[in-house]
């Protein structure tokens, strides 16, 4: 299964939200496999975004911090370095957890992350004037999603950049109310196919103009530019401005 690039959609398609064996206890998919997937159906980037430390993150929480983080990391490295022998943009991120509130990071890279051991201890309120004072992208990931291991709902318009608007993994109506939630506070929007197999979803988001760094795709989305959201197989497509 392939990405419908139609005439009316040849611009570059970028996976955002995308797991791996290594770094996540929930993928399953190691990170070649998933670079392999991804270029296969057509996309020209992903972003690894696997579970960190507070989240359903793989690595052993018990080992010294950088034997985590180098163990956490290795999931994008290895999608990097088979994305480089097939021709597939691989860009770093992560994900973290708040209570059942889920956060992208875009921009921080790994020597960010061995620098700063006391962020498994922030608040969003932390995490995000942390990352901001880099210049990185904060995306509160699937806001409305319900599992019955989740006491609630949190929102947090004021500790993020954006929405993730539309998760492939999500029930339809949970996309709906992250797209109303973004649109009442005027806040971007991502999309995401949330993967954490090799199993086409085929969701992310359509730029007009190729996206050569991850510091690319932040400025792409700050600064409004034209993107679609995938909305799966059926080649269809929402305004990536909710």
């Amino acid at each position: 299964m392939r990405l419908s690039k139609t005439e009316n959609h040849r611009g570059f398609y970028i996976e955002t939200h995308l797991h791996t064996a290594e770094g996540s206890a929930c993928g399953q998919a190691d990170g070649a496999a998933q670079a392999r997937a991804r270029r296969a159906e057509g996309y020209d980037a992903i972003i690894v975004t696997d579970h960190f430390f507070r989240g359903n993150s793989r690595p052993d929480r018990s080992l010294p911090w950088a034997d985590y983080v180098e163990a956490f990391c290795s999931g994008y490295e290895h999608a990097k370095a088979e994305g480089d022998r097939i021709g597939l943009a691989v860009f770093f991120g992560w994900e973290e957890n708040y209570g059942g509130a889920e956060f992208l990071i875009y921009g921080p890279d790994k020597a960010w992350l061995l620098a700063h051991p006391e962020m498994i201890r922030w608040t969003p309120e932390e995490q995000y004037r942390a990352v901001s004072a880099v210049g990185g992208l904060v995306i509160q990931a699937h806001p409305f999603r319900e599992r019955p291991y989740l006491k609630g709902i949190h929102l947090y318009p004021h500790d993020c950049d954006g929405v993730e608007g539309v998760n492939l993994s999500q029930p339809w109506e949970q996309n709906r109310r992250a797209l109303d939630y973004a649109r009442s506070f005027s806040l971007p929007v991502t999309g995401g196919s949330d993967i954490h197999s090799a199993s086409p979803l085929l969701g992310g988001m359509v730029f007009s103009r190729p996206l050569r760094s991850v510091r690319d795709f932040i400025g792409a989305v700050r600064g409004g530019e034209a993107a679609e959201l995938l909305l799966g197989p059926s080649g269809e497509t929402l305004p990536c401005r909710p």
